[in-house]
């Protein structure tokens, strides 16, 4: 991968729990793998950095059972670099995965490598990101089983939206792209999901994270109301009758199932800040986050941000929608104004409608029911576009016709 390579077209699987020690040979390295244990898709891998490279490696396994995954930077040449690997052959274990990184562009050293078990070899220098995608794919290639996406949608203030746009973004998904979708409100106390989308189901989450020794891939498939053929719902109960408060990791398994099973996961994820919601924001794929163009939500807005790119380094930039946009007789922070305060520009605006999402909201309905040809709508389909990599067909039409026009007007001068 290059520099400049935009992280918003990466969708790498999260490496799951497993042992890896790697040995690096200079400090250039050591900080690319340092900075690659510190992303969020390796959270759940137990790590080791060691310097020394493949000599270190073998010394140290000779008394010394190995990890799920070798990495080895080696800087030698290919006859020392494969009587390291021979020799380090004799002490691994049955099921380890050695992972080999150089400077040799070589397609024959590469070809020796693989005869001799190395699962795969890295040219340096590389990024962080390219270093993460090889470990993850040991794991995810090979039939096994697909990694969805996860979405997450917050709101800078309560209020402004965040609900509404992840239930009709989720209500598009798969109505307009054939992609199957589970939407997942974990508003538990005040979720409006199950409101928007005219159901009424008996269980939902909490059933799950309720009862964390029961979650598995069956019980929440049994918990998911269906909304359509490829829309789910794990609905929010919205009554008061218990306290919901929870430990930072209580919704990760509920997270996990659904991501090995649905392509696309919507979290509609309630105003607040607590370690769980703080995990659930950082831990997806993409963050949407929804605001009103006022000063309270501008301060939220770059808190968030400043949060949010501080434990992503390697991730694509949230996108920002900016709704109620034009409420009569309300001054407002113009949008421009807005984006240059966050140093983010907004990947959609939509204006104060209320007759529409009024009407929407009181019979169930997403906004397309109501008004499919409404600007919001619009706004609506081309985040669902953003949110699943999706291009835009309008913008390749025109491009595809613009040198049939250019022919055509150059016929008509001549």
């Amino acid at each position: 991968m290059t520099e400049g390579h935009d992280p918003s077209l990466e969708q790498i699987a999260p490496v799951p729990r497993i042992s890896m020690q790697a040995f690096c040979e200079t400090t250039e390295m050591a900080q690319v793998i340092q900075a690659a244990i510190d992303d969020r898709r390796m959270e759940k891998a137990h790590v080791k950095l060691h310097m020394g490279g493949p000599a270190a490696a073998i010394e140290a396994y000779r008394s010394a059972p190995t990890p799920n995954v070798i990495f080895l930077e080696a800087t030698a040449k290919r006859e020392e670099l494969v009587q390291y690997l021979s020799a380090l052959a004799e002490f691994c274990d049955a099921g380890t995965k050695v992972v080999v990184t150089g400077r040799m562009n070589d397609i024959v050293l590469y070809r020796d490598l693989m005869a001799r078990g190395v699962s795969e070899y890295l040219v340096a220098p590389f990024t962080v990101l390219d270093f993460i995608r090889a470990i993850s794919k040991l794991y995810t290639s090979h039939g096994a089983d697909p990694v969805g996406k996860v979405v997450a949608f917050v709101g800078a203030k309560g209020g402004v939206g965040a609900s509404t746009l992840a239930h009709n973004v989720a209500w598009s998904i798969p109505r307009d792209f054939e992609i199957q979708t589970a939407l997942v409100d974990l508003d538990l106390g005040f979720g409006t999901a199950g409101l928007d989308f005219n159901q009424d189901p008996p269980q939902g989450i909490a059933e799950a994270v309720f009862a964390p020794d029961r979650v598995d891939s069956n019980l929440i498939d049994r918990l998911l109301s269906r909304c359509g053929d490829k829309l789910g719902l794990l609905a929010a109960p919205a009554t008061l009758d218990r306290m919901y408060d929870f430990p930072e990791t209580a919704f990760d398994s509920i997270v996990d199932i659904l991501r090995a099973s649905t392509p696309c996961v919507i979290l509609d994820i309630p105003h607040g800040w607590t370690a769980w919601i703080r995990r659930m924001i950082v831990g997806a794929d993409e963050v949407v986050l929804v605001a009103a163009p006022d000063l309270a939500n501008l301060r939220n807005t770059k808190s968030l941000l400043d949060t949010i790119r501080a434990a992503r380094p390697h991730d694509a930039k949230p996108k920002l929608v900016l709704n109620f946009v034009g409420v009569p007789k309300r001054p407002e922070i113009a949008a421009a104004d807005f984006a240059k305060a966050v140093d983010l520009e907004p990947t959609g605006l939509i204006n104060f409608e209320p007759k529409l999402f009024g009407t929407a909201a009181n019979n169930g309905q997403m906004i397309a029911e109501v008004e499919p040809t409404s600007k919001a709508n619009e706004t609506i389909l081309d985040l669902a576009r953003a949110v699943t990599g999706r291009p835009d067909m309008r913008k390749a039409k025109k491009d595809l016709l613009e040198p049939l026009k250019l022919k055509l007007g150059l016929k008509r001068a001549s």
